[in-house]
């Protein structure tokens, strides 16, 4: 099973973007190191810190709005570790260079770079960047189309609603052959059964998604994968919060604050973006919203969480594992980007040492 990290590359108040990128290079180096089997990048915009007259913020300030540029430099400091875009979001950015781009870092990194992509849940970067959110899907379904053209042929052409090309070469094409693996994000719950009917490899999380809900979602993904004839029965990561200390106390406590944080600003991201889905997102973001606007602590460690001792959190993931037939593991070190750098390298550090190869 793949054993992952996940990287919001977030920094706390009183922190400078320059550090903040200095404890990424950090947590990287570790990871190598520790021999995970994968850094997995996110990719926010617009993420700066909150403003005095919003006590909840727009959200966790983070650094990585690029995340193959990111990608890249990580490629050029390692040499084992598997590197993922977790994800890209491919409504924002024009396929043709995104394709360059992702090829050059599987270039560079000779074939470590896994192809993460999705619509992204939330409106908001659509706004900054000036596309309508409406156009999201459509806008994915067809960037992924010209990049596996671009990837795969020597020359192509291409008509659509959103781009058209004509007897273009792509240059880099990717070191993997025919390309680097790629996973879709599944982030409301028809996007699932649509996933798996393209019989592609998905990605999904707990911060949406309680744990009877995902056990749900992923069984309408595998029956559409099996409908569609596609061999086998999918290929499952989950990203799961993950925090780890040498006592359960420890490991309950640290993280509380900002776990709880993280979760009632995702209620009021739902909540606010749900007016912007088509009709069945927009019931099931107010539903979310609702839901999360008033889950309590104990009740996110039951569904949603893997807080505790290396054994504790070792039964958990591979309960998971078991129970959803995955094939790979995520996890967030620091939900919400409060807890100090000290105690997000003591955890990982502990996962990776203690928890991970009793994952495999």
């Amino acid at each position: 099973m793949h054993v992952g990290l996940v990287m919001e590359c977030d920094y706390r108040s009183g922190v400078t973007q320059e550090e903040a990128f200095t404890e990424a290079f950090q947590i990287v180096d570790m990871a190598e190191e520790l021999g995970l089997d994968g850094l997995w990048l996110a990719e926010r915009h617009f993420a700066g810190p909150r403003r005095p007259t919003d006590p909840m913020g727009a959200g966790i300030p983070s650094v990585v709005s690029v995340p193959l540029v990111m990608a890249g430099a990580i490629a050029a400091r390692t040499e084992r570790i598997r590197i993922g875009t977790g994800v890209s979001v491919l409504p924002l950015c024009h396929p043709v260079r995104l394709a360059e781009e992702a090829a050059t870092v599987d270039q560079v990194s000779h074939g470590r770079l896994d192809f993460g992509v999705g619509r992204s849940g939330f409106p908001r970067s659509y706004e900054g960047y000036g596309i309508p959110y409406g156009e999201s899907r459509e806008r994915f379904q067809e960037s992924l189309q010209v990049i596996l053209k671009a990837w795969t042929q020597e020359r192509f052409s291409h008509q659509g609603k959103y781009f058209t090309f004509k007897e273009l070469s792509v240059v880099p094409k990717p070191y993997q052959k025919p390309h680097p693996p790629i996973r879709v994000a599944a982030t409301t719950k028809e996007t699932f059964p649509q996933v798996g009917a393209m019989g592609m490899p998905m990605v999904t999380g707990l911060r949406g998604f309680s744990l009877p809900e995902i056990d749900q979602t992923i069984k309408s993904y595998r029956q559409a994968w099996r409908e569609a004839g596609h061999p086998g029965d999918g290929d499952v990561y989950v990203r799961i919060p993950a925090y780890v200390a040498e006592t359960k106390e420890k490991a309950l406590s640290e993280p509380e604050a900002t776990t709880m944080r993280s979760y009632r600003r995702l209620a009021e991201n739902f909540a606010k973006s749900a007016s912007s889905a088509g009709t069945t997102a927009s019931e099931e973001r107010a539903e979310r919203a609702e839901r999360l606007a008033e889950v309590t602590y104990e009740e996110l460690l039951r569904d949603r969480l893997a807080y505790g001792t290396p054994d504790m959190v070792v039964e958990r993931l591979t309960q998971l594992r078991d129970d959803l037939g995955l094939t790979g593991v995520m996890i967030e070190p620091n939900v919400g980007g409060q807890i100090t750098v000290n105690r997000v390298m003591n955890s990982i550090r502990l996962f990776a040492k203690e928890v991970a190869p009793n994952l495999k």
